[in-house]
């Protein structure tokens, strides 16, 4: 009688760890089997082979064809880098997954208000460089409704226009202003964005109450045909 052990197989705690498990087992074991190839033009056109079965096989290589060397390092790396291959590409060190990462450095800048962001500081700079007063006075306003705009998007609070003025005097150092007054008048700081809400069309009460009278009507004529029917048995 054969023992419990052969009829299941290999236990995965028995068997040799998953280098790259994005490509699996099956891989890893194609791989070692190249390596155990004698004759080094076969196992390069071997490797080949390999390479566009994972193609097909691999849901990993969606990304890997706009770079193809990526799945010929891999290959290295499943193979512990002990691999003699022709590689089309450049053979990769093994100091590679040891190396670490160049530190990218956050931006550090200082944005006095926060809830306008760093982009409207910029625009504020742009307009002041504009010589015209017209438009230097159009950029303003347009800041005007930017800066409400963005403020509403981070407090519910209504703003009002005299903080706005304000805030743009401070930020530009008093080259950017605007009446006040006139800026409440005519709405200037009106928001770029509103809210689109789709009402409902006029017909659609009047559809509503069609609908209820036309089926008032049927219910009476149901009614009258029952009523006015002399064939009409007694059970029914």
């Amino acid at each position: 009688m054969k023992s419990n052990s052969s009829v299941i197989g290999e236990y995965n705690t028995q068997r040799e760890g998953i280098i790259l498990k994005e490509y699996g087992r099956n891989v890893q074991k194609l791989v070692n089997y190249i390596r155990t190839i004698p004759d080094k033009e076969k196992r390069t056109k071997m490797a080949t082979t390999l390479i566009e079965l994972i193609k097909q096989l691999a849901p990993v290589v969606k990304e890997a064809h706009e770079n193809p060397q990526r799945m010929w390092d891999d290959l290295y790396i499943i193979a512990d880098f002990n691999l003699d291959i022709d590689n089309p590409f450049t053979t990769p060190d093994r100091t590679i997954l040891f190396k670490k990462p160049r530190k990218m450095e956050y931006p550090q800048s200082d944005v006095r208000f926060k809830h306008y962001g760093k982009n409207v500081e910029r625009l504020i700079k742009e307009a002041i460089k504009k010589e015209d007063p017209i438009e230097r006075e159009e950029a303003t306003i347009y800041l005007g409704k930017l800066m409400k705009t963005f403020y509403s998007n981070w407090n519910k609070e209504t703003l009002d226009d005299s903080v706005i003025v304000k805030d743009l005097q401070i930020m530009s150092q008093g080259k950017l202003t605007l009446n006040l007054e006139k800026v409440r008048e005519d709405n200037l700081f009106e928001k770029l964005y509103r809210e689109r809400k789709n009402p409902r069309p006029n017909g659609g009460n009047e559809n509503r109450e069609g609908g209820r009278d036309n089926r008032n009507r049927n219910q009476r004529f149901n009614k009258n045909r029952r009523g006015n029917n002399p064939h009409r048995r007694r059970d029914q």
